[in-house]
């Protein structure tokens, strides 16, 4: 094989690397994630102060183990408000004749399913049919409540895909250039998820300003984290962004599983991840009265800040390197004018 030939394959395998490590991370991020869900400590009330409900109760729990969270209310005015804080998934009101489950599928069209598994069997052991009542529904345009979900994927891929860009092309502007760049595309694509999510598939029916701002801060925190780590990570800044903005994030959004039907690793990661503040923050603003709404915006100011910190750090390094670049340049020249005194000397 000629030298040139053996050069090129060693070129193509090394780029081949990045592929099929975001092949082995898509993998077990998305498997490791979604393959078998089921609840865990999930939060379900049931509804009533006498005897009979709070034994209910303490049956539940005791056969389902550490799968439900489970603990009584006194009435459904109660169960309902619990469900509209997001305190509670399911709610039961035992009755021989007409036994009701309260759901709030907006939160999660997937955790009012498994709330429904659970409770179904215990009304059938009554010899009643189970009503239920869905005391918070998603939009007649979202009917299971995925949809902004998918918007956050909209989002995620318009701004981390946009990185590649403003790095690779604008790789030769000053980094304030691009930190203005990637701030401006922020914008836009956050633009452009609010027309898609109104206008165009009435995913969300009020709110849009809040949503605006949600979608803005989301984007720009993507944006500023893929931007800085450019300059560190080079060409490998698209794995970067991806582990970040796609494996971790998609899988502990909320957006199809909540934590609670999750493992621990995705439900701690729940807690803090950018996506899934912007999917909890969307779903308090449009359904439920703002319930956490400030700590949602809170995680994603937090993303925010760590973006313009890494664009600091990147500053720094690039600034040094400027420097050592112009000083290396200085001393050439400094040679180069000895050598021509010497020789015109000679």
């Amino acid at each position: 094989m000629r030298p040139a030939t053996r050069a090129a394959l060693r070129h193509v395998l090394t780029h081949l690397l990045t592929p099929l490590l975001m092949c082995v991370g898509m993998g077990l991020a998305y498997l490791g994630a979604f393959a078998d869900p089921s609840p865990h400590e999930l939060p379900v009330a049931v509804v009533g102060s006498g005897r009979s409900a709070t034994e209910l109760a303490r049956t539940l729990e005791d056969r389902a183990g550490d799968k439900l969270a489970v603990h009584t209310v006194a009435d459904r005015a109660e169960a309902v408000r619990e469900l509209r804080d997001q305190d509670v998934f399911g709610a039961y009101v035992p009755g021989r004749r007409a036994p009701e489950l309260l759901i709030a599928s907006a939160g999660s069209d997937t955790t009012a399913s498994a709330v429904q598994k659970v409770f179904t069997p215990v009304a059938a052991r009554q010899g009643a049919p189970l009503k239920v009542t869905d005391v918070v529904p998603p939009s007649e345009g979202d009917p299971t409540g995925q949809g902004i979900f998918f918007l956050l994927v909209a989002l995620s891929i318009g701004s981390y895909a946009s990185v590649a860009v403003i790095g690779g092309a604008g790789g030769a502007l000053p980094l304030r250039i691009r930190a203005a760049l990637a701030a401006v595309t922020s914008l836009v694509v956050s633009v452009i998820g609010v027309v898609l999510a109104g206008p165009v598939f009435d995913l969300v029916d009020h709110g849009m300003w809040g949503l605006w701002g949600l979608a803005w801060l989301y984007s720009a925190g993507v944006l500023f984290i893929g931007t800085g780590l450019h300059t560190f990570l080079k060409r490998w800044t698209t794995l970067g962004v991806m582990v970040l903005f796609v494996m971790l994030n998609f899988t502990s959004a909320g957006g199809v599983f909540r934590p609670e039907l999750q493992n621990r690793f995705f439900a701690g990661l729940h807690g803090f991840w950018n996506g899934a503040g912007f999917v909890e923050g969307t779903r308090g603003l449009v359904y439920f009265g703002h319930s956490g709404l400030g700590g949602h915006v809170a995680t994603l100011l937090g993303w925010l800040v760590v973006g313009l910190a890494v664009l600091g750090a990147a500053w720094a390094v690039e600034h040094r390197r400027g420097v050592r670049a112009a000083a290396g340049t200085e001393a050439e020249e400094a040679g180069a004018e000895e050598e021509m005194e010497e020789a015109v000397g000679v």
